[in-house]
């Protein structure tokens, strides 16, 4: 199986905007309503879409307290029928992020429901989180994905947010090993924490490490972008971002996407894409 980043989002530039579940049916915070979260679903999908976003990435944002590496079977059914209505209704590929690290559940509901690509918190090696010590599970993603003959890329984070790496493995070392060893199709670096600005010393870091390698792994900066800083993440070296608190009313997370803080962030990516490839 071999992904290809611009056969999926027909740009070599692709800009991500995400939607932030409210907390599912099982969780603390869930308040009772599921056509709430279905038009929650909706209306952000299409303001994205107006805006001008690429690609579309869902996540169980409103589930914490997270599980760790597995949530329980009731996420995964309500994160399918959300993941069939959104591939359902909007024209960009779509990608799924179970949090706090289940890749063999989004595997699976993005093989469901026809999306295109998924997140992974923790790909290889181990991090510690507020949900105690994530450890990769690679080699089981990949033989899944095998298994379900599923056109699916997997994009991994490197050194992961909210989180603190096990062991002594360099950024330049994990990114290695995240695309060799882990055979992730494209990786992920971003800041401390949701909304935080990505270092750019960083995303050179990335990149640099991974001149050597015999196939284009994509570099995604993935968190803090904004209209103001996308054009400085893709002089550093990013292939794309995945985008959420900037395109949220307020610049808040929680928050609704604004189409019009969607279009500012897509038309500054554009214009320093051209720059760049200029």
């Amino acid at each position: 199986m071999a992904w290809n980043l611009q056969e999926t989002f027909d740009t070599d530039s692709p800009i991500l905007g995400m939607i932030h579940l409210p907390a599912l049916p099982g969780s603390p915070g869930y308040d009772g309503t599921r056509g709430r979260i279905r038009t929650h679903v909706l209306e952000d999908a299409a303001a994205l879409e107006a805006g001008g976003v690429d690609g579309i990435v869902v996540e169980n944002f409103g589930d914490a307290p997270f599980y760790s590496d597995s949530v329980p079977k009731h996420t995964v059914a309500a994160m399918s029928a959300i993941a069939t209505t959104l591939t359902s209704a909007v024209d960009v590929p779509v990608g799924i992020n179970v949090l706090r690290n289940d890749a063999e559940a989004a595997l699976s509901i993005a093989a469901a429901a026809g999306a295109s690509f998924i997140r992974v918190n923790v790909h290889v090696g181990a991090a510690a989180t507020d949900q105690g010590v994530l450890e990769g599970q690679a080699h089981e993603t990949l033989r899944l994905r095998d298994r379900l003959e599923a056109d699916v890329g997997i994009l991994a984070d490197v050194h992961v947010k909210h989180a603190t790496p096990v062991g002594d493995a360099s950024l330049e070392r994990t990114a290695l090993e995240t695309a060799e060893r882990g055979r992730a199709d494209g990786l992920i670096v971003s800041g401390s924490g949701t909304g935080q600005k990505t270092g750019l010393k960083d995303i050179e870091r990335v990149t640099t490490a991974l001149e050597g390698l015999e196939r284009d792994v994509p570099v995604f900066v993935g968190s803090g972008v904004t209209a103001e800083t996308v054009g400085d993440c893709f002089a550093a070296g990013a292939t794309g971002a995945i985008v959420g608190t900037a395109l949220k009313t307020g610049g808040k997370t929680t928050n609704r996407v604004s189409s019009e803080r969607v279009e500012a962030v897509c038309e500054a990516a554009r214009a320093a894409a051209g720059e760049t490839d200029g």
